[in-house]
């Protein structure tokens, strides 16, 4: 049997066919368009969404289809079921002031506890509040809200539903519980009744882009954890009962594995840091990597703070900003590539560390993201994180993991764990090489140092 998983993205929708043994036999991509109408503000049309996955599954060989996409942005309908408004996505910035709001009726403590995040503007919960505050005719007459990959479902299959991976991103739901939070949704004023059923991920074949992708490398249990080398950086583990980070420096949420949870830390520069420099040097990505092999660990003293869009794990501040520390007349180009990998590797150390806080204990890591075709960059992040790394034969990310998700549900794995076995492979192991340690303890006393003053 064919299994088909689809990625509805930010940019694209991407689509997977595998077999049963997780070869992929075809791959296919749509892609539509991102406004951002206003400074800060990020939109797209749900029905671009739709009309790319059609285009995808007409290219892929038939078979169950499993989902996965971006978190967090909010899709209105009305009692039709149609779209009221443009969805306002996971990197829309506008509501700072609804976040405040949140944590004040909630209370910051309580809402931790129960949704295992503080309130952030990319969440869910924040967007709804912007649209009753700036937009309330047409927030009355929202009847239902909808996760973008769930809006697809939808179109699909005519079912209004959601996963309690996905839901988890929400500021919604009890992430403990496994269900929508009465006692959220009461402080908040928002009607339960708008919210669609939730469901484990197996039983219908579904989860948030990250929880997708961790499975398709093979993070089902707690064990090792997932790195993920993007435009962002993720450290991921799954945990074995649910534990949230008092000062919600982690984001906490239900796994796709039932009964199971998982905390990742984001931080918002990670291949962003690379492709920033990169543009700024206007050189060959070949040339940058051989001259920085010829520096040293360490790179006679330079560091670089990866802050240069603010940042989440472990600074909640989207103020921070990035900055080179410790140049000399004898940096070159090559040493400011170096200082760069370096930093961004410190940086995911600063989540694993918080990791390891909530009990991860992890042995090794599965790293994916195109930051993970530097071969230098790998042997760099091995060492800062004194992890072996581990990349796997399958690169097709959440789409992937959305396919071993079909398969569960459809009954050719037993589970989870049985869809891992068979079909996430590692392809190769990259052993730690230097000694970062002194190293890291200097980069963790960057950010106070640097701290934007108050006005």
């Amino acid at each position: 049997m064919t299994l088909v998983g689809l990625d509805v993205g930010t940019s694209a929708v991407k689509g997977v066919a595998i077999d049963e043994e997780g070869r992929v036999v075809a791959t296919a991509s749509a892609e539509y368009p991102l406004s951002r109408p206003q400074p800060g503000w990020s939109e797209q049309e749900p029905e671009d969404w739709w009309r790319a996955a059609e285009d995808v599954l007409a290219r892929l060989p038939a078979g169950p289809v499993g989902l996965s996409g971006q978190m967090h942005g909010l899709v209105v309908l009305d009692s039709e079921q149609r779209v009221l408004r443009p969805a306002i996505l996971w990197n829309d910035q506008r509501t700072s002031a609804e976040c405040a709001e949140i944590e004040e009726r909630a209370g910051f403590a309580r809402l931790v506890e129960l949704t295992g995040n503080r309130a952030l503007t990319g969440f869910t919960a924040p967007k709804l509040l912007w649209v009753r505050r700036h937009e309330p005719e047409l927030y009355g007459r929202i009847r239902h809200v909808l996760l973008p990959k769930d809006y697809v479902r939808l179109r699909l299959t005519g079912e209004l539903a959601v996963d309690v991976a996905d839901a988890s991103g929400t500021l919604l739901f009890d992430v403990r519980l496994r269900d929508w939070s009465d006692e959220v949704c009461a402080a908040l004023e928002i009607p339960l009744d708008w919210l669609p059923p939730v469901f484990e991920s197996t039983d219908i074949a579904g989860a948030g882009d990250q929880a997708a992708a961790a499975l398709g490398v093979g993070i089902a249990r707690p064990g090792p954890v997932s790195v993920v080398l993007g435009t962002s950086g993720v450290v991921f583990s799954a945990l074995p009962a649910y534990q949230h980070d008092p000062e919600a420096r982690l984001h906490v949420f239900c796994h796709a594995v039932p009964q199971t949870w998982h905390a990742m830390g984001v931080m918002l520069s990670a291949a962003g840091s690379a492709a920033w420099l990169e543009s700024v040097l206007a050189a060959a990505l070949g040339d940058l990597e051989a001259e920085a092999a010829r520096w040293p660990p360490g790179t006679e003293g330079l560091f670089f703070a990866p802050y240069l869009a603010g940042e989440r794990t472990p600074h909640p501040d989207p103020a921070a900003r990035g900055a080179f520390i410790g140049l000399s007349v004898r940096h070159d180009r090559g040493a400011l590539w170096r200082a760069v990998l370096e930093g961004v590797a410190y940086g995911l150390r600063d989540s694993l560390e918080l990791l390891r806080d909530l009990g991860a204990r992890p042995e090794s890591a599965r790293v994916s993201g195109g930051g993970a075709r530097s071969e230098l960059w790998l042997r760099i992040l091995a060492s800062v994180l004194g992890l072996p790394l581990e990349t796997t034969e399958s690169e097709e990310g959440s789409a992937f993991g959305a396919a071993l998700l079909a398969g569960v549900r459809a009954g050719v794995f037993s589970d989870a764990d049985e869809a891992v076995a068979r079909c996430v492979r590692a392809r190769r192991r990259i052993e730690p090489e230097w000694d970062y340690d002194a190293g890291y303890r200097r980069f963790r006393r960057l950010y106070p140092a640097l701290r934007p003053l108050e006005p």
